[in-house]
């Protein structure tokens, strides 16, 4: 049975530690659902000042919500709005420190204030991205994207 430790030390020891907390959690489990429900509750309650954590699957034409941790979201996002579809359409990580400033912002929370979305790719093909917003302006640093990525790495290679 799993179960979620405190994170301590550094914020990289931290980072490390969740991730060995996230694949003891996917092990030998495959569903993108039940993966994606279960990783974003674990890092809602592992990280501090979020206050959404989730996924946006690809239907091959926008992103499509999915499992998360937080108030209710928009539920389709088009690629070419917003800090998710940019980090869609590019699949480059977006790190946005205030999502007022971002071009096309869309506010489904307004007490989100940062962002930080990590594309979901597989095989070169789009899966979704991997969305944390925080109230507070500046909240991730290049520490918090690299442990994310990370996270992001292990949901994909779960996948089947």
């Amino acid at each position: 049975m799993f179960s979620a430790t405190s994170l301590s030390g550094s914020k990289a020891e931290q980072y490390a530690q969740l991730a060995e907390q996230a694949r003891a959690l996917l092990h030998g489990e495959h569903d993108r659902i039940a993966n994606a429900a279960n990783l974003s509750a674990l890092v809602y309650h592992a990280l501090e000042r979020l206050n959404w954590v989730g996924f946006y699957f690809f239907d091959g034409t926008e992103l499509v919500v999915g499992p998360f941790q937080g108030l209710p979201a928009c539920v389709r996002i088009p690629l070419d709005r917003g800090v998710c579809g940019a980090a869609a359409s590019r699949r480059e990580t977006q790190r946005v420190e205030d999502v007022h400033a971002f071009p096309g912002h869309i506010a489904c929370d307004a007490a989100s204030r940062s962002e930080l979305v990590v594309p979901l790719v597989r095989g070169g093909e789009l899966v979704g991205v991997f969305d944390l917003d925080s109230p507070d302006p500046a909240r991730f640093d290049v520490t918090d994207q690299e442990g994310l990525e990370t996270i992001a790495r292990i949901y994909v290679e779960a996948l089947p």
